[in-house]
């Protein structure tokens, strides 16, 4: 549960802001104009296909959902197949569901630690701060066009279960259009956004848990 929901962070990290690592002056000028898109985004949505790769097994586990964000501390993170799951988060508060078990309970980041380590990470990736986030991973530019991103884990936590992750950005550099997660020991994570809006009309329910029937 816990690799999971460090995955599922990760991932909404990497979707919603640029990554920060040690430069040389043109990586640095790089970083600095996804930092000023980034700083124009109020909100964003997006759907997204979850492509699982389990090293003993030859089949894929394919899943897909949808991700909205909102400036400065709201989100909802929700898979729709396989099984309806998910959670959102408005500041401190959230909840979180699961439509197979009909289950639904509220959290809070104070009193949770696995929540509350995954809305210091999107705090901390929201107000770009670069002293915090320097600390967590090593940085390597792998391509300029598009924009693709080596993340490794300076944690010896992460990376005891997480060995690189591989951000790749739009055409426009306006947000992140894949991630690959790969984990040690050969499991991967392949995430693809598409549909992705940025500052539109969000629904009245964005970050609303659904009501099971």
């Amino acid at each position: 549960m816990l690799k999971n929901l460090l995955l599922t962070s990760m991932a909404l990290l990497a979707l919603v802001l640029p990554c920060w690592a040690d430069t040389s002056d043109d990586l640095t000028v790089l970083l600095n104009d996804l930092k000023l898109a980034a700083a124009e985004t109020n909100n964003l949505t997006s759907s997204f296909e979850q492509e699982k790769h389990l090293a003993i097994f030859a089949e894929k586990l394919i899943s897909h959902g949808r991700f909205i964000y909102q400036n400065p501390d709201q989100l909802r993170w929700e898979l729709l197949t396989p099984v309806a799951s998910g959670f959102v988060l408005l500041g401190e508060q959230g909840e979180r569901w699961n439509q197979l078990s009909g289950e639904k309970g509220h959290f809070s980041v104070d009193k949770d630690p696995i929540m509350g380590m995954i809305a210091q990470q999107l705090l901390a990736w929201a107000k770009v701060d670069l002293d915090w986030l320097k600390t967590r991973y090593q940085m390597e530019l792998v391509t300029e066009q598009p924009v693709a991103m080596k993340l490794i884990p300076r944690d010896e936590g992460e990376a005891g279960f997480i060995d690189h992750l591989l951000i790749t950005f739009a055409d426009d550099r306006r947000y992140v259009a894949q991630v690959l997660m790969v984990e040690q020991g050969g499991d991967s994570t392949l995430l693809r956004f598409n549909n992705v809006e940025i500052n539109s009309e969000l629904p009245q329910d964005a970050f609303m848990s659904p009501e099971f029937q």
